[in-house]
């Protein structure tokens, strides 16, 4: 049977059982004859297809030996045309009769798009100019039992090309291109770290209380031990133990976990890197960041200024760097520098237009009049300095004004792309502060620290003043691949199950 070539996801439902049958027949033909394909179990695979038509002088008239998923086939009598995708590409092959054998040419005839095959021949150009291979030798090394998608982009299949995303890495290059470039730029950014002297560490995913962050936590059981445990919502407290037993430059880049919201931004499970520095604050933070995104852009993509859903953006240190309260002044007017009581800051956030829920403190005020009415304008990467206190339960306050903290966020394209301080390492501060966490967590603030006892028992033992920066690698990965969400630079984002 001729498989239709329609696109298979708006196939009607008899045309795709079909093929299917057709298929499984196809396999069942083959094993009857003692030729299973699920029985191979290695191909001495030596080359690959960029390999090949990147170095054709190198490789013309020799043979070589490729594999890969069949992607096309041109039947024309006694010789035929297809292609095959490896992980670096697509390569033609010229298939004869002639050559191969009558009863191969008929075993090649049967194969179907999707097929796991393997071929060995000697390298030509056609008359076109395209680099093939002319095929000696076909083996079919896999069955492919479901037909691929000749169409699997646009809206309309975003969710499928999320739930099944090998068949996406299959037909849509450019998907395998972004996951491709994610990889190089974590290889990239532990390059630079390692090169300055940093540690990998790992430090522990279940945690007996979440902390490090403003996040609601999943929440798992520990059997043997009958506790309830915590997937880490940061690294940052096991960090900074470290920082106190030593180890003066340290990172760990991995899985965060927090109960919160989906959207273009979030994902409930996504990957970050902590740094933390002794004996450096959060300018020298500032430098490592620019520093840092600098070298695996040019590492990865060759220049640092790139193209971000059509808006140009330019990563060329050095970003702007601006406080909280300037950045406000800036885009609304407000200068909260001459706003000292609460009521005054709420009667300023109003005037805004701002909706204002519960009883907030001047500090929480501002930090409010900045994500609604500054965010939308940081296209460019710009540092934001200078938090209020009460949004840093962790950071340094200034020695200037006790109500700010040495805390910075930079934004590039209008979203929040890391995070640092200059790491608070007084811990009756610190353990005041988490007593204040725990108080809004009491009033129901399920984002609100816990009292960690045995970190502020590491800071009696002296942290020395330290910068720590956070930087989200999923955004990250979306800025330098040009991608819109964040579910299109995670292999498997969480997916709502189809029968909910």
């Amino acid at each position: 049977m001729q498989e239709n070539t329609k696109d298979m996801t708006t196939a009607p439902e008899q045309d795709l059982n079909e093929i299917l049958k057709v298929r499984r027949e196809k396999l069942k033909e083959l094993q009857d004859n003692g030729m299973d394909p699920f029985a191979v179990t290695k191909y001495d695979k030596q080359h690959n297809s960029a390999q090949i038509i990147e170095n054709y002088d190198e490789f013309e008239g020799k043979d070589v030996s490729v594999a890969g998923r069949l992607m096309s086939k041109r039947v024309m009598g006694k010789a035929s045309f297809c292609h095959i995708q490896d992980r670096e590409g697509k390569i033609q092959s010229y298939v004869a009769r002639d050559v191969i054998g009558e009863d191969e040419y008929k075993l090649f005839k049967k194969l179907d798009i999707g097929d796991i095959v393997g071929i060995k021949g000697d390298v030509f150009k056609t008359k076109t100019g395209e680099t093939s291979i002319h095929a000696k030798e076909i083996t079919l090394l896999s069955k492919s039992l479901q037909p691929l998608p000749e169409k699997f982009h646009g809206l309309k299949d975003m969710d499928l090309r999320y739930r099944q995303r090998y068949v996406d890495l299959i037909v849509n290059p450019d998907v395998k291109k972004t996951f491709m470039l994610r990889s190089k730029i974590i290889s990239a950014i532990r390059e630079f770290l390692d090169n300055r002297g940093y540690i990998e560490v790992d430090t522990p995913i279940l945690n007996s209380i979440p902390g490090g962050a403003a996040a609601r936590p999943f929440i798992t059981h520990h059997n043997t031990l009958d506790i309830d445990m915590y997937l880490r919502i940061a690294t940052e407290l096991y960090l900074k133990r470290l920082i106190v037993g030593g180890f003066e430059k340290v990172y760990e880049m991995g899985r965060i976990f927090r109960n919160e919201g989906m959207s273009i931004k979030h994902n409930p499970e996504f990957t970050t890197i902590e740094l933390y520095e002794a004996y450096t604050d959060y300018h020298g933070m500032m430098d490592i960041t620019e520093q840092m995104v600098t070298y695996v852009c040019e590492k990865v993509l060759g220049t640092t200024k790139i193209t971000y859903q059509g808006e140009e953006i330019d990563l060329t240190p050095s970003w702007e760097r601006i406080t909280m309260i300037d950045a406000i002044k800036k885009y609304t007017g407000v200068d909260f520098n001459d706003i000292q009581t609460d009521e005054d800051a709420l009667a300023a956030v109003k005037g805004m237009g701002i909706e204002v829920e519960g009883t907030l403190t001047r500090g929480e005020l501002i930090n409010l009049a900045f994500e609604e009415r500054v965010e939308e304008n940081l296209v460019q990467p710009t540092f934001i300095m200078d938090y209020p206190v009460e949004v840093s339960p962790l950071a340094k306050r200034k020695v200037d004004d006790p109500r700010l903290t040495e805390r910075f966020e930079v934004f590039v394209t209008r979203r929040e792309l890391g995070n640092a301080f200059s790491e608070l390492n007084d811990p009756i501060d610190q353990k005041e502060r988490f007593l204040k966490q725990v108080e809004a967590r009491e009033a129901g603030d399920e984002e609100a620290n816990m009292m960690d006892d045995d970190f502020i028992n590491a800071l009696e033992y002296a942290m020395p003043p330290t910068g720590g920066l956070g930087i989200g690698i999923d955004r990250l990965v979306m800025l330098l691949t040009d991608s819109y969400s964040i579910r299109d630079v995670l292999l498997f984002p969480t997916m709502k199950p189809l029968d909910k």
